[in-house]
């Protein structure tokens, strides 16, 4: 008799949360090597974790609307506990709060917002980059030391990560087809993560690396359940640009495009580079 043998994704198990049955809202979790950073975990599989967390909690009402995670120290390698907690519920939205600790140490901040989505009036304003398909774009590699972008198959169509011979660059925007590898069908974990693959803008227009680490993230989701199923395992067409270098910290904005140039999700980031 042939035994049929199951795994999870890599992705399912780096945001995999134990709840603790005596108190409601607190999971516990730990860090995955294969999500590495050069600092830490990456930070968009951090925020995949807490949005996890609302999305377990028994009193969860609707789906994301948008979510904020503020890195406020490193996360060390080793378990850490978590706490989502609805701070009030209205008729149709849900605010949360949600912090990650380490050995009773705050490492990471979040709210969220949820909701549940009526049927109204909808336009999209902004368009989707233009772009060759997925199948046309050679994947690229990022170097070996970034573990967590091993789990993605990334396509630049621009803005790739800059190689020592690339100089500085007129612009910080990148666009990349992207999805999990192994292929895997597109949630609202998964796509919080996706939302922080693009590498830090000021690589780009200086045109090597320097110290540099996401302050704030946040993302609105655009799509609901039906969009995200609609779209399974496909790439999605992301895009992302800086507005504002000084100081020691930059703004980036971007999108995620799903098949058809649907609006999956928009993202937002604070971050800290040293140059």
């Amino acid at each position: 008799m042939t035994q049929t043998v199951t795994s999870t994704h890599p992705f399912d198990d780096a945001v995999e949360l134990a709840a603790e049955a005596a108190a409601p809202g607190m999971f516990r979790g730990h860090t995955s090597a294969a999500y590495a950073n050069m600092v830490g975990p990456f930070g968009g599989i951090t925020a995949a974790t807490l949005l996890r967390a609302v999305l377990r909690h028994p009193e969860r009402l609707g789906d994301p609307l948008s979510l904020t995670v503020n890195f406020a120290g490193p996360i060390a390698d080793g378990e850490f506990e978590v706490v989502a907690r609805p701070t009030r519920t209205n008729r149709s939205t849900q605010h949360w709060s949600i912090e990650l600790t380490q050995d009773g140490v705050v490492a990471t901040t979040a709210t969220a917002v949820f909701g549940i989505r009526r049927d109204t009036w909808s336009s999209t304003e902004i368009g989707a980059p233009t772009a060759p398909p997925a199948t046309d774009v050679a994947a690229t590699e990022f170097p070996d030391f970034i573990a967590w972008a091993r789990n993605y198959e990334l396509r630049f169509v621009e803005g790739a990560v800059p190689d020592p011979d690339s100089g500085e660059q007129d612009t910080s925007t990148s666009t990349l087809w992207v999805r999990d590898t192994p292929p895997r069908p597109l949630d609202f974990p998964s796509l919080t993560a996706l939302c922080d693959v693009f590498y830090p803008r000021a690589f780009l227009r200086l045109g090597r690396y320097l110290p540099a680490g996401t302050v704030s993230l946040t993302v609105y989701f655009h799509a609901d359940a039906a969009l995200l199923a609609a779209q399974a395992d496909d790439a999605v067409l992301a895009t992302a640009r800086a507005q504002r270098f000084g100081g020691g910290y930059f703004d980036q904005s971007g999108e995620i495009w799903g098949t058809g140039g649907v609006l999956l999700a928009t993202t937002h980031q604070l971050v800290y580079f040293k140059a």
